[in-house]
């Protein structure tokens, strides 16, 4: 079995807590794309953790975690990751943990060059994490970068790093008008952290496609979600790499398989940290009442999320290029409090109405039409079945499925790993 587990929205759906959940299920679990540029929260009995890099499996110690080709890895901030939850109890070893060969080294000048910009850029910022995610993958197609394979060839990392640098502070001198990058500085980096990580570098792909012919479960996990993707977001304010489905066997390292199935992940409401359209966005005591209620505030950067009412126009257009065959829903809970529910189920383009997805100035001109269903104003968190859920919360359910046009599966009552239901 090869599953994905994706995002539907804007990121942030829960996709962490729900890997850590079904993982229990799989032998192996590969992140295929992003760094760390997002996080994935999740609770257990070991405690709360937040990881932006580590696959979402690390907590469980039968499952084999792989950082695929797809990823771009910041090896210092992997090993402060690393260090925290080794320090936490949780066992981090060769075994358990394999980085491709192929996956791209996000540098400390990346870091840089994404800040210089973002400051450059003033208030036309695209509302980046600042941490050289867009710098490292446009220097991947620039055909620019260190590889985590190449760690295990010192002579040949220096050559390149030399070549890089002699580039890449063109850039950083005559454009920022910063000082130049020393290749001592990088090099001593380099150094470091090729001492600590080389032992897990291998040919995931290998190792992949041996463990899918001797019937291992495999679980692709992705970072942010469909309306992030740099091809089918919201672009120009996306992610820069694909968040889509059908890239995770690419990403993986394993573009000759297919997936089995594909899960998607999204909200009982809507939320988005960073800049770009969000059209059912929440101002207001309105806003800070739901960001307050569902402790909507970034992973990875602690930033104050957007919120807003249920996107159903987004959501149906984030299962289809995901290719969902069922969805889990997470924190319904949070919406206990409200006495009318709001959910957006169309746009309004220009003064037409539309159900599809727009783009560009369409999109960034669409105003939502909202429809209020009845909330149940009581605790959900100790509902372990469908039938433990008061009405107005089933019916709240239906009616999104309806809408949204693919099964709800899961439904997440707290974010404790045993409190969620299955629905069917």
């Amino acid at each position: 079995m090869l599953t994905s587990i994706v995002g539907i929205n804007w990121g942030d759906e829960g996709k962490g807590r729900m890997v850590d959940l079904l993982s229990e299920n799989y032998d192996i679990v590969s992140r295929y794309q992003g760094g760390n540029n997002a996080g994935h929260t999740v609770i257990n009995d070991k405690g709360k953790f937040i990881l932006n890099l580590l696959p979402s499996g690390i907590l469980r110690e039968n499952v084999v975690n792989i950082m695929g080709t797809g990823m771009v890895i910041d090896l210092e901030h992997l090993s402060n990751e690393k260090k925290k939850l080794t320090d936490a109890g949780v066992k981090i070893t060769p075994e358990n943990l394999k980085i491709s060969d192929r996956a791209i080294i996000c540098m400390p000048y990346h870091k840089q060059l994404d800040i210089l910009e973002e400051d450059r850029l003033g208030d036309a910022k695209f509302g980046s994490t600042r941490r050289g995610i867009s710098p490292v993958y446009g220097d991947k197609y620039m055909k620019k970068c260190i590889r985590m394979g190449d760690l295990l060839y010192p002579e040949q990392y220096r050559a390149s790093l030399k070549n890089i640098l002699s580039w890449k502070n063109l850039t950083i001198q005559n454009v920022y008008g910063a000082p130049e990058v020393s290749y001592d500085d990088m090099l001593d980096w380099l150094d470091k952290y090729a001492q600590e990580f080389k032992d897990y570098i291998c040919d995931t792909s290998i190792y992949l496609n041996n463990a899918v012919k001797e019937g291992k479960k495999v679980m692709f996990e992705a970072q942010l979600g469909a309306l992030r993707d740099i091809d089918f977001g919201i672009y120009p304010f996306t992610s820069s790499s694909s968040t889509i489905a059908a890239y995770a066997p690419i990403g993986a390292g394993v573009p000759n398989l297919k997936l089995t199935n594909v899960i998607g992940i999204m909200k009982a409401y809507s939320s988005c940290v960073g800049e770009g359209p969000f059209t059912v966005e929440m101002f207001g005591e309105e806003g800070e009442a739901l960001r307050a209620a569902g402790g909507e505030y970034g992973a990875a950067t602690g930033r104050p999320r957007r919120v807003g009412a249920f996107d159903v126009v987004a959501s149906r257009y984030g299962i289809r290029v995901q290719g969902c065959d069922e969805v889990a829903l997470t924190k319904l809970d949070v919406l206990s409090y409200l006495d009318k529910i709001p959910v957006c189920t169309a746009y309004t383009v220009n003064g037409k109405e539309t159900k599809e997805f727009p783009i560009g100035a369409e999109l960034a001109a669409a105003k939502p039409v909202i429809e209020y269903v009845e909330g149940w104003k009581c605790d959900i968190s100790k509902c372990r079945k469908p039938q433990d859920l008061p009405k107005a919360a089933l019916n709240y359910i239906k009616y999104i499925e309806q809408l949204s046009q693919c099964h709800i599966k899961y439904v997440s009552v707290g974010a404790a790993r045993e409190e969620y239901i299955v629905m069917y």
